[in-house]
């Protein structure tokens, strides 16, 4: 089958997914946007790559405007008909849409329909929920309930018009059937870690020499998109408790926007508070930049809970840390960070305090912060195997694509086996 894995952002799994589907044989073309600014997977092709896979960046004429309304409507439009023209000169047998934006989603879905393509969309997050809050915040209320019901019907429209839909969880399920959608085209897969990719590390490594002043510190270590979704300075409230309670502790961001902008501008002033704010990083350096930290922290604010599982909380497992999450605790995410031993308190200021708390007999027990680390990645080799998860995607694109389709050739035994993209830094 020819498939194109369309995942916006370029995150990490898609990419393992897209190289575990060419390994068994389809032809994968894998397209992500070259605009959009976050912490990106291995998105070229290695050595061991089989040569059914490519990599295909796009990129729209008009620049990519995160926080301006009109901007934002402008790039997506010259995105999708960018995408749409990619899609007519490749002729995929199945398109896969991850992580693109609403605007433009709407508009690949208006022309395949037109075209009869298939499709599958792979639903990570409900984006009209983002737009209301952000139409509330811009407009009085009558404009901000219409607009609500707009953008809420155009998602409606994308999840009945493609030919299958992946949501990450029950709760999506849920929402369709509330918005008055059947759901017998929906399968529940949830995300993943690559965790051939992501291995445990030495915590002084090549890319802590670089980044991070030697010594005992107790490293606290965010890496990840700051969006809407978070409340940045709940990083700075928990660094300035920790280091209140007689923690050495030592905050590290990586991230790009707003949000570590914000984080900044609130740490201004505060020369020698232990701080080291970083741009995105490497794939390459993504294990070793987990591996560098003591606790891996996530936060995600109480509006944004049931639609959006932080995927950091599962490369954080993949890399044998502790985890520490600030995030409402009926968050599927919570769940995994509590069944490995990691901490769970509301995004406030009460969840900062017993944050420290739990930081503080962490560092009294490092017997305790390693074996929280070992369940952690115990947890992520039992359910992120991508053998088991691919076989559930190939069912699922075969159902998308209109009659009979040839069984995928037998994997490979590099494929088999996992192969490593970071090949001799484990530790």
């Amino acid at each position: 089958m020819r498939i194109q894995v369309h995942d916006f952002s370029g995150h990490p799994f898609q990419a393992e997914l897209s190289r575990e589907l060419a390994a068994r044989g389809h032809t994968v073309d894998h397209v992500y946007s070259s605009q959009y600014g976050s912490g990106k997977g291995l998105l070229e092709r290695t050595a061991a790559d089989p040569d059914q896979l490519r990599f295909s960046p796009l990129t729209a004429d008009q620049p990519f405007q995160k926080y301006s309304a009109a901007g934002r409507i402008r790039f997506e439009r010259a995105y999708a008909a960018m995408w749409l023209e990619h899609t007519q000169h490749t002729s995929p047998d199945c398109v896969v849409a991850c992580n693109v934006p609403l605007f433009a989603l709407a508009a690949f879905k208006r022309a395949a329909a037109g075209r009869k393509q298939p499709w599958l969309l792979w639903h990570q997050d409900l984006f009209s929920n983002a737009i209301s809050e952000e139409l509330a915040r811009r407009f009085p209320g009558p404009l901000a309930i219409a607009g609500r019901a707009a953008v809420r019907r155009m998602e409606a429209g994308v999840v009945r018009g493609a030919s299958q839909v992946v949501a990450i969880g029950e709760e999506f399920r849920q929402a369709y059937r509330e918005w008055g959608l059947a759901t017998d085209h929906v399968t529940v897969i949830p995300n993943w870690a690559p965790i051939d990719e992501i291995t445990p590390r030495q915590r002084d490594n090549q890319w802590a020499a670089r980044h991070l002043p030697p010594g005992e510190e107790l490293r606290l270590l965010y890496a990840g998109t700051l969006g809407r979704k978070h409340n940045p300075l709940l990083l700075a409230a928990l660094l300035r408790e920790a280091l209140a309670a007689g923690l050495p502790a030592r905050l590290i961001v990586a991230s790009e926007g707003e949000g570590i902008d914000m984080l900044r501008q609130d740490l201004v002033g505060e020369a020698d508070i232990p701080v080291t704010l970083l741009p995105f990083q490497a794939a390459a350096d993504l294990p070793d930049m987990l591996g560098s930290a003591d606790v891996l922290v996530t936060i995600l604010e109480p509006e944004a809970s049931r639609f959006s599982i932080p995927s950091k909380v599962l490369s954080s497992l993949a890399a044998g840390r502790p985890v520490l999450g600030l995030m409402p605790q009926d968050n599927p995410a919570a769940a995994d960070i509590k069944a490995a031993a990691g901490f769970v308190g509301p995004p406030t200021d009460f969840g900062v305090a017993a944050a420290v708390g739990w930081l503080r007999g962490l560092q009294a027990n490092p017997a305790a912060a390693g074996a929280a680390g070992m369940k952690g990645r115990k947890l992520a080799e039992s359910r992120f195997g991508i053998g088991p998860i691919a076989d559930r995607f190939e069912t699922v694109l075969r159902r998308a694509v209109p009659g009979p389709a040839a069984p995928s050739k037998p994997r490979p035994a590099h494929a088999a086996a996992g192969f490593r993209v970071f090949p001799g830094k484990a530790s």
